[in-house]
């Protein structure tokens, strides 16, 4: 196979790839709290399902995901800004989610992630006592226990 050395482009290639700004992250996630969970949108284009891995150690939730090249044998790149490869993000989970509730999902080269509140960090009403005149004790109106 004859191969033909072209310096400029090789200069321009090689400057192109010097200057190019970076690329966003290679799982970009959108989070956020809807109601007593936390949503968490990752998006992981061209991952095979059963790549993704997600683990939970000492309140880290664990993401991975492999996206495999897909290129013909002996194929000459022209440009290749796909990353591929293994790729890992970590979310540190607070003391009130409900860690054995975490449910995934993915569709359309996004994975969902639905964290739940625990019980115990949910708002609820704390009634109020007092003493009435009579000596009897009662809870004030409107300050039921939910």
């Amino acid at each position: 196979m004859n191969t033909r050395l072209d310096p400029f482009r090789e200069m321009d290639r090689f400057f192109m790839d010097a200057f190019r700004a970076p690329s966003a992250a290679p799982m970009p996630m959108d989070l956020y709290r809807a109601g007593e969970e936390f949503v968490a949108r990752i998006d992981l284009p061209g991952v095979d399902p059963s790549s993704i891995d997600i683990d939970v150690e000492d309140r880290t939730l664990t993401i991975r995901a492999e996206r495999r090249d897909e290129v013909a044998e002996g194929a000459q790149w022209l440009s290749h800004e796909r990353p591929a490869g293994t790729f890992a993000r970590q979310l540190t989970l607070g003391h009130g989610v409900a860690m054995d509730q975490i449910a995934a999902d993915y569709s359309d080269g996004v994975l969902t992630l639905t964290i739940p509140m625990a019980e115990e960090a949910k708002p609820r009403k704390i009634s109020v006592n007092h003493e009435s005149n009579d000596g009897g004790r009662r809870a004030l109106a409107g300050s039921a226990a939910e």
